[in-house]
């Protein structure tokens, strides 16, 4: 009954200080930008340990954040492989070569007006295809290891990039193209110097949508066929051992590295399109 009543406390504490300062003089700075969600989280936190706690919940439903903290601690080696195994081999790489193979086919379908009429409508349909379909499909072809995994993950990126990419290369006015060719401005110049930094924006949407779609297909895949390592591989075990602690620390890794890589997008984003009006206004 006291943990309840706490968490209470913690809650109203919590929200009283983010109204402050939501509402306050720090509420367009970078302090009170970084405070609130930070505060916000942790009052999360506490509420959620001193709940657990009170109410004695059983560490097979929900292990409380102590008890998540401290199996992160204790299989950290173990994480650290399954991180590698399953982000920076898996995920990363079937990343990096989905958006990549999106953006140059893009240019070619905006280029050939038969392409764009063929293959967006064939896009849409592979996009909808579910990966718990494709998956095994894909660990059956090509094997156990992290190749099959990247090729999951290329398939779930491959399309948003390419819808994403395609409209923004379309997204320059007949003006600003009458311009360039004005100018004496072939295709490929006005590509390079008008259409590709008008798309800019376009390009890193599907790249901040890619980088969760990256994580889910690279872990997903990894429940229907993958070597003794790996966060989808740990959290199927766990599970199955009722080690409900280590199941979280697992989320937990997932969760840290999509922010990361999310964040890493964003800055970029932020440096190449800084004439943007949606990055001015930040």
């Amino acid at each position: 009954m006291i943990s309840l009543s706490l968490a209470l406390v913690v809650w109203a504490a919590g929200w009283a200080l983010n109204a402050r300062l939501a509402n306050g003089p720090l509420s367009n700075t970078r302090l009170g930008r970084i405070a609130v969600p930070a505060i916000f989280g942790l009052t999360v936190l506490v509420m959620w340990e001193l709940i657990v706690r009170g109410l004695n919940v059983p560490q097979v439903i929900l292990p409380a954040p102590s008890a998540i903290g401290s199996a992160f601690g204790a299989n950290l080696t173990v994480l650290w492989a399954d991180f590698v195994q399953t982000i920076l081999k898996g995920g990363l790489s079937g990343y990096v070569m989905g958006c990549g193979a999106a953006l140059c086919i893009a240019v070619l379908v905006d280029r050939f007006d038969f392409l764009r009429r063929g293959l967006l409508p064939v896009g849409s349909f592979m996009a909808a295809l579910p990966i718990v379909g494709t998956a095994p499909i894909l660990v059956m072809w090509y094997g156990f290891g992290w190749q099959s995994k990247a090729a999951v993950v290329v398939l779930m990126v491959f399309f948003p990039m390419l819808v994403n990419t395609v409209a923004g290369l379309r997204d320059t006015s007949a003006m600003q193209r009458d311009l360039m060719r004005t100018y004496g401005a072939g295709y490929w110049q006005t590509l390079w110097k008008l259409r590709l930094p008008a798309a800019l924006p376009f390009i890193f949407n599907g790249l901040k949508i890619s980088t969760t779609l990256a994580l889910i297909g690279a872990i997903v895949a990894e429940f229907f066929g993958s070597p003794t390592v790996g966060l989808g591989f740990r959290i199927s075990t766990s599970v199955g051992q009722l080690a409900l602690d280590v199941v979280w620390a697992a989320i937990l890794v997932a969760a840290l590295a999509g922010s990361a890589f999310y964040g890493v997008v964003t800055l970029a984003e932020r440096g190449l399109t800084f004439w943007h009006p949606s990055q001015r206004a930040q």
